[in-house]
Formats: C-alpha cells, structure tokens, sequence
C-alpha cells in the first residue's frame, strides 16, 4: 500500500482534479434526472438502455449514492449485458466501498469486453495501486495512454507519478509528472509531488518553482507551505521562510505541518 504521509494527503485532497478514476461524464440533461428521478432516454434499443443508465449511475456514484447507483447499474447490465462502461462504473463503486474481489471482477469483466479502453485502463490500473499492487498498475496507465482517441492523458500520468512514487526514490515518478504539466501545465498533484522529489533530489531551485506555482494557481494547503518553508529555509532566504511560518500559523495552526515547525522538525 502507499504509505507517504503527504501521498494519502494529496488522494483525499486531489481525487476530484486529478480524476484518478474516472466515471462516464455526465450531461446537464443527466444531472438533471438525478434530482427529477426521471430518467431520459429509457425507451429505445438494449444498448442506449445501458448507457443512460450507466450514466445515471455515474451521477449518482458521483454524489454518493451508492444504493441507487448500484440499481442503476443492474438495470444497466440487464439491459445489455455487454456494455463494458457498466462494469466499469460498478468496478469504481465497490472499490470505493472496500468491496475489492467485487471491484476486481467487475474491472475485468470491462476490460474483457472492451480490453482498449482508455478510462477502464486508467481506472482498473489505479484499483491496482490502491490495492498493494504498484508496479502492476503502471501497465494499465500506459496501455490508456497508447489510446489516441483518450481525451484526458494527464490523469494515467499523474495516476502513474503517484503509483510509481515508492520506486527508485521517485526517478521514475519524474518522468510520468513531467509528461503531465505538459499536457496540464498547472496540475496541482504533478506540481506538488515533482516539487517534493526535487526537494529530496537536492535540487532546491526546481522545487521552490515548482511548489511557487502550485501555490499561485492553488490555495496553498498545509503540506504545499510547509515544503515551500523547508525550500526557503535550506536555500537561506530567511525573509520568505519567516513569511511562510506566518502563513502556515494563520491557515493551519491546527496541522501536523505547524506542530513541526513549532518543535523545529523540519525532515
């Protein structure tokens, strides 16, 4: 499993912006069915039965509803038993209920169905991480990554970056979330995560640019202005250090972040 402190911070903290799994996107008109309890589109042939479903099911995954969801997807995979994107909806459901031998058969059922899907690759290659199996999970963002028609590659980047964080003291991770703020020059995770490899790497100018621009397109959080201050500190730019101290007391007084700073732990 990830172990790295600040890795569980950033999954809790940037699940939504790095898309690590990724449901079906969801239409206004679908939102819509979500609080009328309508659904759209339910008339019509097997397969247009499952997709409306599934993407209901998705809109309710998304806020949650993981009852109605899971009704939504047997509806789905009665209807047409092989739409691929249903099992990979209900893959990302039990995975989020801890429900893993669910999850994994349900992944592989759409991989089967559909094994070139880049979002059923992404997401069963970060079931992988989240389950204990890092290395395993780098083959699922790559084969997302070769599809051409896969229209958001920053997220089996950033998702490869974080799985590949425990090997080699993060060389590997480099390349993956160099390759992601090309595509998305101001993704919050590549830029955090790069900035704390480079921090550990001893290449202190890279990592104060990098964490700088995390902060000006975020709002810092205790774990970005605790690893500014610690930049600042060993490049001896008192004046910025001391201004970071007072940012992390004002914001995170509460934090683990400010508890160290307070008894002078700074690694």
């Amino acid at each position: 499993m990830l172990k790295s402190a600040f890795l569980l911070a950033l999954f809790i903290a940037w699940g939504a912006l790095t898309g690590c799994a990724q449901t079906p996107p969801s239409s206004a008109t679908q939102a819509n069915t979500v609080e009328t309890g309508t659904l759209t589109g339910a008339v019509g042939d097997p397969r247009n039965r499952a997709r409306a479903h599934t993407e209901l099911a998705s809109a309710y995954f998304e806020r949650g509803n993981m009852g109605v969801a899971l009704e939504e997807l047997r509806i789905a995979v009665a209807a047409d038993p092989g739409y691929a994107p249903a099992y990979n909806v209900l893959g990302l459901v039990h995975m989020d209920l801890r429900e893993n031998e669910v999850a994994q058969r349900y992944f592989e059922r759409a991989l089967g169905l559909s094994p070139n899907d880049p979002d059923i690759n992404n997401n069963y290659g970060w079931f992988l991480c989240r389950t204990g199996r890092e290395e395993q999970s780098i083959a699922y963002f790559l084969a997302a990554l070769k599809n051409p028609l896969y229209n958001t590659p920053v997220r089996s980047y950033v998702n490869a970056g974080l799985c590949s964080l425990t090997k080699d003291g993060g060389r590997e991770a480099i390349g993956y979330f160099e390759r992601a703020l090309r595509s998305e020059p101001e993704n919050p995770a590549a830029l955090f995560n790069l900035a704390s490899i480079q921090y550990k790497r001893g290449q202190l100018e890279v990592a104060r640019d990098l964490v700088g621009r995390f902060n000006k397109v975020n709002q810092p959080t205790a774990e970005s202005l605790w690893l500014a201050l610690r930049i600042e500190r060993k490049l001896g730019d008192k004046a910025a250090e001391n201004s970071l101290a007072v940012q992390l007391r004002r914001r995170f007084a509460g934090s683990a972040e400010y508890q160290d700073l307070l008894k002078g732990q700074f690694e």
